[in-house]
């Protein structure tokens, strides 16, 4: 019996670890309209997309990852999830994110050892989602997502956007 249970902590513990990926940086803010019935709302349609980039040596999107193809994946299937269908015409909804990334970005930081702060290049990225009252064309809903560029693979910055986009929409009024 002790085996099987050891069997199954490791496995567990295997498991964590190999779905584990920087997170911590990724720092998520939703608001709400306060008088939105969000309920009413079971359809979308695509309003548009931006890409903000200040990266003078083309560094920030790996190779492999088309970024905005990946928002457009996940905000789908956000939307989705929370009950609501893409149409091509007269939508309860309208969708658009913008997506920004500063290669060249300044930030505070201290060093452990000296416990000195300095002036340091810290990438930075921010995504903002809006969804828009198709009759009234009032917002009712802004999710941004803010965090450090880590010059990572493209299946971890995958995994980093799918987390910043569930995180948002999990704060979606139901």
């Amino acid at each position: 019996m002790k085996k099987i249970i050891l069997v199954i902590m490791v496995m567990a513990w295997f498991i964590t670890g190999c779905s584990t990926f920087p997170k911590d940086d990724i720092k998520i803010e939703t608001e709400a309209a306060a008088k939105v019935d969000f309920s009413g709302y079971k359809t979308y349609a695509w309003l548009g997309a931006a890409g903000i980039l200040y990266d003078p040596h083309g560094h920030w999107e790996p190779p492999a990852l088309d970024a905005d193809a990946e928002m457009v994946f996940l905000v789908n299937s956000a939307l989705r999830d929370s009950g609501m269908t893409e149409v091509m015409s007269e939508p309860d909804m309208l969708v658009a994110y913008a997506l920004g990334a500063d290669m060249e970005a300044l930030k505070l930081k201290q060093n452990p050892e000296t416990k000195l702060t300095s002036l340091e290049n810290v990438p930075q990225i921010g995504l903002v989602v809006v969804l828009i009252d198709s009759e009234t064309g009032f917002v009712t809903w802004v999710g941004i997502a803010t965090g450090e560029i880590k010059n990572l693979d493209s299946e971890i910055v995958k995994k980093r956007l799918e987390y910043a986009v569930n995180a948002m929409f999990n704060e979606l009024p139901k």
